[in-house]
């Protein structure tokens, strides 16, 4: 059996939308450009203050996978795109190792093909 990749460094970022239907296109689109190679799409019950008062709204919670190069253009684009005016934005660093690291590093290069299904 050959010897594993190394364990690299991935982003995660985690948002939500307001709808499954918004929820969809923003993934699609940040798909299109290479910003992700996956986002998860769940459906959350959100509870939280705003503008004075208690909150609670049915939401899709999307975990977006990326690079950690990709975190400030993913931003950018996430501040333009998405539904909310006040956009949650949290990442973290991870590791993996394997090929699904490798996987990510060439969903998100410009010269690989289509995003896969």
């Amino acid at each position: 059996m050959p010897p594993s990749p190394p364990a690299q460094s991935i982003a995660l970022v985690l948002t939500t939308e307001a709808s499954p239907d918004l929820a969809r296109a923003l993934a699609a689109t940040l798909l299109e450009r290479r910003l992700v190679a996956c986002a998860s799409l769940l459906p959350v019950q959100s509870h939280y203050r705003w503008q004075g008062g208690v909150t609670a709204e049915e939401e899709v919670q999307l975990l977006l996978k990326t690079s950690p190069e990709q975190l400030e253009p993913l931003r950018e684009a996430l501040l333009d795109l998405h539904s909310y005016q006040t956009p949650e934005w949290i990442h973290w660093i991870a590791f993996t190792a394997g090929g699904y690291g490798q996987w990510l590093t060439e969903s998100l290069s410009p010269d690989a093909g289509p995003p896969a299904p």
